[in-house]
C-alpha cells in the first residue's frame, strides 16, 4: 500500500528506494500469488512523486541522478518480477503513480480514477527507461499524447487507450477488484510464471532475449503435479487446487 494520504499517496525517496527490496520479499514468499499495489483511501492511488522533497533530492547533477536511480530501480523490480503485478487505482493517478501502474502487468481501475503526467508542465525531464515502457505498453501513439499534451483524461479514456484493463463503477470496485484477484490467485503458480517470464523476455530487445529460459518454464509446467490436478480436476469437473509445484 502506497500510504501517504495527507500528500495523496505522492512517492517519497525512500518509498521508491524499499520497492526492489519489498518486491524481493514478495517473491521470495511461496504463499504471495500476485503482487496487488494499492493507494491508502480512495482520493489517490499515487499522486506521483513528492514534490516537496524536490529542492533537495533533486537540485543539483549528482542529487538527479540518485532520484532516477532510485525511481528507475523501482519500476524495473515492479515490471521485470515474475510474479502477476496488478494495480487498483481510485482517484488521482498523475506522473510517478502512473508510471507505477503502468509497470504492474494488470491496472484495474474504479470509475472517478484521474490520470495525467505532467512532466511538461513542471518542466521535468522524463526519464527514456519511463519512455520506452510506456511505448511498450501503450504503443508510441498514446505515449506521445499523454506526455506531450500533459493533459488529463478519465476512467473511460483510459481503457481506450490500455492504461485500464478493468473499469468498474467505485461503489461496486473493491468486491469486484476482489474478486478478479481471487480468481488470478487461484490459477496455477508455475502456468503464471511461465507466461511472467515470456512477458518479460519480450519486453527486453530481440539480442537480450532468453527464449529458452521461458521454454523451459513452459516445460516445467507440463511437468508438474499442477498439471495432473489440473487435468484431474477437469475430468471431475471441480475447481483445481494448484500448489505450486
Amino acid at each position: 500500500t502506497i500510504a501517504q494520504p495527507a500528500r495523496m499517496n505522492a512517492m517519497s525517496f525512500d518509498m521508491w528506494a524499499s520497492l526492489p527490496g519489498l518486491l524481493a520479499q514478495a517473491e521470495a514468499d511461496a504463499s504471495v500469488r500476485a503482487v496487488v499495489l494499492a493507494g491508502e483511501g480512495e482520493r489517490a492511488f499515487c499522486s506521483g512523486a513528492d514534490i516537496s522533497q524536490f529542492g533537495e533530492k533533486r537540485s543539483g547533477a549528482a542529487a538527479v541522478e540518485a532520484y532516477e536511480v532510485a525511481v528507475s530501480g523501482g519500476l524495473a523490480a515492479l515490471s521485470h518480477g515474475a510474479k502477476p503485478s496488478v494495480a487498483l487505482v481510485r482517484g488521482v493517478c498523475f506522473g510517478g503513480g502512473l508510471a507505477l501502474a503502468l509497470s504492474c502487468d494488470l491496472r484495474l481501475v474504479a470509475e472517478g480514477a484521474r490520470f495525467r503526467i505532467p512532466a511538461a508542465r513542471l518542466g521535468l525531464g522524463y526519464a527514456y527507461a519511463n519512455v520506452e515502457m510506456m511505448v511498450q505498453r501503450l504503443g508510441p501513439g498514446a505515449a506521445a499524447d499523454i506526455l506531450l499534451s500533459a493533459r488529463g483524461f478519465d476512467a473511460t479514456e483510459a481503457l481506450r487507450l490500455g492504461v485500464a484493463t478493468k473499469v468498474w463503477p467505485a461503489a461496486g470496485f473493491a468486491s469486484e477488484s476482489a474478486e478478479y484477484l481471487a480468481g488470478l490467485a487461484a490459477n496455477a503458480p508455475l502456468t503464471l510464471k511461465a507466461i511472467k517470464l515470456a512477458l518479460n523476455e519480450l519486453a527486453r530487445p530481440d539480442s537480450q532475449r532468453d527464449a529458452a529460459l521461458a521454454t523451459r518454464a513452459v516445460q516445467d509446467c507440463f511437468e508438474s503435479e499442477d498439471y495432473e490436478e489440473g487435468r484431474r480436476a477437469f475430468a471431475e469437473k471441480r475447481a483445481p487446487v494448484f500448489k505450486g509445484r
